[in-house]
Order: structure tokens, then sequence, then C-alpha cells
């Protein structure tokens, strides 16, 4: 029996002003994640593709803050997104 993918995607948000820590936004799978990923897209909002993370953010609730287990990998997360947010940026 073939094992089907189904697509997952979990949007994070943070403000350092007034968040501990970074916030899950939204989540979904199918059809909802589909939409999360085209919304990103069409408001130029960088996308990584990390099942692993995904998985273990799309356990959390929505506007549930990030448990620290899992600091180390969304600090990669967002190093990446600050990362293609610099090369962006006009001199």
């Amino acid at each position: 029996m073939e094992k089907r993918y189904i697509q997952k995607a979990v949007a994070l948000k943070y403000d350092r002003k007034k968040d501990g820590a970074p916030k899950v936004a939204a989540k979904g799978k199918g059809k909802v994640a589909e939409k999360i990923i085209e919304l990103a897209k069409k408001h130029d909002i960088p996308i990584k593709d990390d099942p692993d993370l995904v998985e273990v953010l799309s356990s959390l609730d929505i506007n549930q803050e990030i448990p620290s287990e899992i600091y180390a990998a969304v600090a990669e997360l967002l190093a990446f997104v600050y990362s293609l947010n610099s090369k962006r940026r006009p001199i």
C-alpha cells in the first residue's frame, strides 16, 4: 500500500516588543496548508521546508508560544528569514 503525503504548514509570528517567544499564527494540513502557503507566497513571506519542525509546531495551539525545547530549531528558521530579508533590502 502506497503511503500518501499530506501537506502540512505552520505559520509563526513574533513581535520582539510584545512576545516572549514566537507564536503559532496558523496551522493546517491538506487544503488549509496549501492556503497558508499560498498566502505566504502572495505576501512575499519566506517559506522554509522543514517537515520535522512542522510536525512539532503543528502539535501546538494557535497563539501558543513555542516551547523552550525547540528554541534552537526556530532560531535557525529565524536566521534563515533574516538572511533572506537582508538580501531583499536595497542598500
